[in-house]
């Protein structure tokens, strides 16, 4: 359950800049426990329930690895997060919005975070309680199949398309939004579900096969990563064109 602000708590907790990638914080907990955050962009407002956490003046949102799988990626030993503040970036299956706000306190007030969303309930938990709080985001209640449904409403091209669609042609319908929306040596990143693709076939089968779709469609694949234990049967697949 969303909270409308969750517990800012400063005791022997530390926060420190994550040392490979820019907007991503490392938290410290009273327990001695390790987890990724990152600065809220609506102090006071949680999104999915996350602890809110102070530390020198500053609120963190820490990032739930089990909610997430561009967390889960991270942990996971993720080279490349090619998200930084300022970029533009199209998510593909936002939902009710949890990597995507992450997502948008990375890039900040001068980045943008344009939504696609094909469920009408989860677009609606999306509006009122992530976007109506964050400027740098806009949702739209769209199919990410047809992308030219929306491409009016997209301003230039974006620096990232980040992909978590369930769908049997997932790498495809990536690659497509690319040829509409990416810049030129723009990044995609896609959360692959397996089950979603085919039940037939062992994960990392089809894993390949998705990165296959992006190299005949003109990307060099950064790095494959299986999200297990935090997502079964799940890879993020990085990729530059």
């Amino acid at each position: 359950m969303a909270a409308k602000s969750g517990d800012a708590i400063s005791v022997q907790i530390k926060v420190k800049t994550h040392p490979q990638f820019t907007g991503i914080y490392q938290v410290t907990l009273e327990d001695g426990a390790h987890r990724l955050a990152t600065r809220n962009l609506a102090p006071g407002r949680a999104v999915y329930g996350e602890r809110l956490i102070r530390f020198e003046g500053v609120e963190y949102r820490v990032w739930d690895a089990f909610r997430s799988k561009l967390a889960g990626a991270i942990l996971k030993g993720l080279q490349t997060v090619p998200i930084l503040p300022g970029h533009k970036i199209l998510y593909l299956g936002a939902a009710s919005g949890t990597t995507p706000s992450h997502i948008s306190d990375i890039v900040g007030d001068r980045g943008h975070v344009y939504c696609v969303e094909f469920a009408q309930r989860s677009l609606r938990e999306l509006v009122t309680n992530v976007c109506a709080f964050r400027l740098n985001m806009s949702p739209f209640l769209s199919d990410a199949r047809i992308p030219q449904n929306y491409s009016m409403f997209i301003s230039g091209k974006v620096d990232v398309i980040y992909c978590d669609i369930a769908q049997p042609e997932q790498a495809k319908v990536l690659a497509d939004n690319a040829d509409f929306f990416l810049k030129v040596d723009g990044w995609v990143m896609l959360a692959v579900k397996s089950q979603s693709i085919d039940v037939t076939k062992a994960p990392s089968e089809i894993y390949q096969q998705e990165a296959r779709v992006l190299k005949k469609r003109g990307f060099r694949i950064e790095q494959i990563v299986d999200l297990e234990p935090y997502d079964k049967a799940h890879a993020m697949i990085v990729a530059q064109r």
